[in-house]
């Protein structure tokens, strides 16, 4: 099965032959290195950007304004919050131009703990890029939602904020990417560029489809009907094996990939608190203005009368960074015991 990593691979080698993608940049971005995580190996239309968050962001918003559908990464989400006036500059233009100018622009960043990056390489950004109107915000968990969704935020007449968690980037899937050859050591012989030179490599791509996902549009992955848990990027599969694990006991928990959280599947959530009348939000973004504060408002408007239990958010620590030493990382966001004593702690939960 495919990585994250070759998943976007893939996606933007669709990208640049089948939907017009002739600018896919960033700091590393291009030859030799294809991406500090490598997911932009063996790309054609990729080039190395300065290390330089605003212009990498300015020159996406200036190619969109022209029509052009340019995908710009920047490295580490950690290093984009420099970046918010360009990016409310480009979430707002359509408006203020009463549609005449679309902004079909993509922008890539790697979110979240799980790397041992410590206070420069672990931020979550998913909160802040919610609060920008006109922006789309994309946050999946596995390989074959990255490649469908990364196809159709490059489709997307909207800028697009296509965030993926670093800790799953080198993890296969569960299901095949559409084309993907059989063996995943036949996908890695393709297009996983070798150690060491790579000025004669070339990738051999396999036969990719046009292949999306929509965005908006959430994923149930386990049934249950005594809680409701939502998450989404790193913490949907620990999510997911807690909810598997305590089935074992008894306890029947469905868990949503919310996978889009700007415009999000209101229909999907709604429908499962309403059954389950109990409701857990987990993500690891600091607790204090949470996105899933937001989640939990909209629920408690829409399905107050179906609630049993005070819904609850399991989020990341509210301090400045995260630790460097294990220990500390492990304590400040969401772990397999914290998610499962919370689950636990809400469907026993007396009102």
């Amino acid at each position: 099965m495919a990585s994250i990593a070759q998943a976007i691979r893939m996606a933007l080698h669709v990208g640049e032959q089948q939907l017009d993608v002739q600018d896919i940049f960033g700091q590393d971005v291009g030859a030799p290195l294809g991406g500090v995580f490598t997911c932009t190996q063996g790309l054609e239309k990729t080039w190395n950007a300065p290390l330089d968050e605003r212009g990498i962001i300015g020159m996406a918003t200036g190619l969109a304004m022209a029509g052009a559908r340019p995908v710009a990464e920047i490295q580490f989400c950690d290093y984009i919050f420099n970046t918010i006036d360009l990016l409310k500059i480009a979430g707002n233009t359509c408006w203020c131009t009463a549609g005449q100018i679309e902004m079909p622009m993509v922008v890539m960043t790697p979110v979240g703990s799980g790397i041992h990056g410590s206070i420069y390489h672990s931020h979550s950004f998913e909160s802040m890029a919610t609060h920008m109107p006109g922006w789309k915000v994309v946050l999946p968990s596995n390989p074959l939602d990255v490649y469908g969704m990364l196809i159709s935020a490059i489709k997307d007449p909207n800028p697009v904020m296509f965030l993926y968690p670093k800790a799953l980037i080198r993890i296969q899937g569960e299901e095949k990417i559409p084309g993907e050859p059989k063996d995943p050591k036949e996908l890695s012989k393709q297009i996983d560029a070798p150690v060491g030179d790579r000025s004669q490599w070339k990738p051999e791509w396999p036969a990719l489809p046009d292949f999306e996902i929509p965005l908006g549009v959430a994923k149930t992955v386990t049934q249950g009907d005594q809680l409701t848990v939502i998450s989404y990027g790193r913490t949907l599969p620990i999510c997911k094996k807690v909810a598997t694990a305590l089935a074992n006991q008894g306890y029947r928990i469905e868990v949503i990939d919310l996978r889009t959280l700007i415009p999000f599947d209101e229909e999907t959530v709604y429908q499962s608190v309403q059954k389950t009348g109990r409701v857990l939000v987990v993500n690891e973004d600091t607790e204090v203005t949470n996105y899933g504060e937001h989640i939990i408002r909209k629920i408690t408007e829409q399905c107050f009368y179906h609630l049993q239990a005070s819904p609850k958010l399991l989020a990341g620590a509210n301090t400045p960074g995260i630790g460097l030493a294990p220990t500390l990382e492990e304590a400040q966001v969401p772990q397999y015991a914290h998610i499962e004593k919370a689950m636990i702690d809400l469907i026993t939960t007396i009102c």
